[in-house]
């Protein structure tokens, strides 16, 4: 499999057939496997066998969906979780006891700031954030209790881009594991673990269900990491996903290249479309020349994204009638759809952050983020221009 281009890896990766020999991938709803005697239970309970136990542990279904997963991604191994929160949870909790530092970017999605910032100091892990595009920053913080380093990049909303491969020398100079939050780049345009980091997490609910159907998460890394210290932690605390979950996720991994690229066409001509409208303090994409990390974006990632950022002049009043003027594009807080959604971070997804931490984020009352998704590039352009003229 791993001479073969991705875009077949995630058609052909990880199928595991039954003796049915059925060419859709066989969805196996149980929550037990029986055992052909009590010796095999035993075996499979003490890991000399390496079967099925518990669908908490795995299940065919969910392995495929893991298999096929980790071949893309090329990682040694992945465990599939029931959400993206239940992914960078276990992640970070399966390495962390108190004591522990934890150093991370900024710029986070509202629920990842939560669990360093609110969640983790509960049990005695403390986080110092730093900014994510500033590689000295990064070294600053380290302390002799710094255990790991998280940053998501292109970041949520504003699409800043962190080095990942300067940041990862400095987590190994630390001791420190590095987890990237690889959800906005797709595993389609970018490689954390080829770029030095040791962990990656997907909300898979996003581009690779990517039709707004089912929740689901991944964690990817070493074969030590995933099956040791991570498979330990969910085993115990159950967040793993569901088998039919697995299935919706297979199907969609076989069109994922392509759904992304062709989403990813559509926002590249959105972005150069509107720079400069009017209406608009900037717009923000990293294949812009405008944006801060457009180099480095050009060496990291293959292709710059789906997602476009829009700051409206006129604050959360314009931000809002840009919104109630779109007729194709949809209002919702998801991404990564097959239907384009423009989402208002101020009051929604960074909504629990303070005005003064959203600021300091450049999350203004007038930020848009638009996902871009399959319809028509002309039908978007069109919708999103009548709907900054009327803002």
């Amino acid at each position: 499999m791993n001479s073969l281009h991705p875009r077949t890896r995630l058609i052909h990766g990880g199928c595991n057939r039954s003796g049915h020999f059925e060419m859709s991938e066989a969805l196996y709803l149980t929550q037990g496997f029986a055992y052909s005697d009590a010796q095999t239970a035993e075996a499979r309970f003490d890991g000399t066998d390496p079967g099925y136990v518990y669908a908490r542990y795995g299940n065919p279904t969910v392995g495929m969906f893991e298999e096929r997963l980790a071949l893309l991604e090329e990682a040694e191994a992945c465990f599939a979780t029931a959400s993206g929160m239940a992914a960078m949870n276990a992640a970070m909790f399966s390495q962390l006891q108190a004591g522990d530092h934890v150093v991370a970017s900024r710029a986070l999605f509202g629920s990842c700031h939560y669990i360093l910032d609110s969640l983790l100091p509960r049990y005695g892990v403390t986080s110092t954030f730093v900014e994510g595009t500033n590689v000295s920053a990064w070294q600053d913080a380290v302390r002799p209790e710094t255990k790991v380093f998280f940053l998501e990049t292109p970041s949520n909303p504003t699409l800043e881009i962190i080095d990942i491969r300067a940041v990862a020398e400095v987590a190994r100079s630390a001791g420190a594991v590095l987890v990237v939050d690889n959800v906005f780049a797709t595993p389609c345009f970018q490689r954390p673990l080829e770029l030095g980091a040791d962990v990656v997490m997907y909300s898979a609910t996003k581009h690779i269900d990517g039709q707004g159907r089912c929740l689901g998460g991944a964690v990817l890394g070493t074969e030590e990491f995933i099956r040791g210290r991570l498979l330990e932690y969910m085993k115990h605390t159950g967040a793993a996903m569901s088998p039919f979950n697995a299935w919706v996720m297979l199907k969609g991994l076989e069109t994922l290249d392509l759904r992304c690229r062709a989403a990813a066409d559509s926002a590249e001509k959105i972005a150069h479309a509107v720079e400069g409208h009017k209406a608009l303090a900037r717009t923000i994409h990293p294949a812009l020349r405008s944006h801060p990390q457009h180099n480095l974006a050009a060496v990291q990632m293959e292709r710059p994204g789906t997602i476009v950022s829009l700051e409206l002049k006129g604050g959360k009043p314009a931000a809002f009638n840009f919104m109630n003027s779109l007729e194709v594009i949809r209002i919702s807080n998801n991404l990564g759809d097959t239907k384009s959604i423009a989402t208002h971070p101020a009051t929604t997804t960074h909504q629990r952050l303070t005005e003064c931490e959203r600021r300091g984020l450049g999350i203004s009352a007038g930020l848009i983020r638009l996902s871009v998704g399959l319809e028509h590039t002309g039908d978007l352009l069109r919708d999103v221009s009548r709907a900054l003229d009327a803002a």
